[in-house]
């Protein structure tokens, strides 16, 4: 069973058809709405999911691109699906943009057969992105609905190694219930808590400078076309109805993202594609060739 963790923050007719892609009896569903989208948007949102067993809304705070809240919106979802049911093995983050490229019942078979394996990008922050090293070698702080750069120097954890990758991931129950409640997470808590973009890096880091958790894939099993905005910053293309069959084709388990306003035909393409043979039956216990691992935790 798998527990997801959805961040909502606009377009609830897209969620809702996005929801039920994803739902199936036995999973957990946990999700947080931005404070900022208003107590109308909060009251649909939770009006369309009473229905369905095994979901929650977790208390609604401004989560800010760029700010600690983001993590903090997910360490309480991860807290929050390891409180309410003890069977799902993965836990896989979302938000109201994506949409799934395979089944439930293909994303189970494929998590079975990975049972150890740790689904997020990882990369030596120091080595591979050193044009990001001013996120966590310089305070921030997160206030005023903005990001405030306090220009104080600070070195980065002791014994640690910085690493950096995306926001989206799908890890093992372990690593949640490390990440919520070991005293050992505290400190990279604490040290990210004052950087920039902490979503895409305090969990790599923690879960890299952190022993037994598995073979870590420098994957997060998302189709993303990633394109320039602005001189440094880059940001997910939309998805359009030109994209159906490269998306239908895709290995990875989801994609994003997606805008019904921009083009609402790719949704229908795409429930489509989930009833077929491809999205739906996975080949075998034994999982396809991975990607290569960053290496083991350490």
């Amino acid at each position: 069973m798998i527990g997801y963790f959805i961040l909502l923050h606009r377009f609830p007719e897209q969620f809702k058809r996005m929801f039920h892609a994803i739902y199936a009896p036995g999973n957990s569903y946990v999700v947080h709405v931005d404070k900022g989208s208003g107590p109308e948007f909060a009251a649909d949102i939770a009006a369309f999911l009473k229905p369905f067993q095994g979901v929650a809304i977790i208390e609604s705070k401004k989560a800010l691109w760029g700010g600690y809240s983001l993590v903090d919106a997910e360490l309480r979802g991860m807290k929050q699906l390891l409180k309410m049911n003890r069977s799902w093995t993965h836990y896989i983050n979302l938000s109201g943009q994506d949409f799934p490229l395979k089944s439930q019942a293909y994303i189970r078979g494929f998590l079975r057969a990975n049972p150890r394996r740790q689904f997020i990008r990882a990369l030596d922050q120091r080595e591979m992105r050193p044009d990001t090293m001013n996120r966590v070698s310089h305070m921030f702080i997160e206030a005023l609905g903005r990001m405030i750069r306090t220009r104080v120097p600070r070195p980065f954890l002791k014994g640690a190694t910085p690493y950096i990758g995306t926001q989206w991931k799908a890890v093992t129950r372990s690593f949640c219930h490390f990440a919520v409640h070991h005293p050992g997470a505290e400190r990279f808590k604490a040290f990210y808590r004052r950087s920039f973009i902490p979503d895409e890096a305090f969990f790599q880091t923690l879960m890299m400078n952190s022993r037994a958790q598995g073979e870590v894939m420098n994957d997060d099993l998302r189709t993303i076309d990633w394109v320039p905005d602005g001189d440094i910053k880059l940001r997910p293309r939309t998805f359009v109805t030109a994209d159906a069959l490269r998306l239908t084709l895709s290995p990875d388990l989801f994609a994003r993202k997606f805008d019904t306003e921009e083009d609402s035909e790719i949704f229908d393409l795409l429930e489509a594609h989930l009833k077929t043979p491809l999205a739906n039956i996975y080949p075998g216990d034994q999982a396809p060739t991975p990607p290569r691992p960053v290496h083991e935790a350490a």
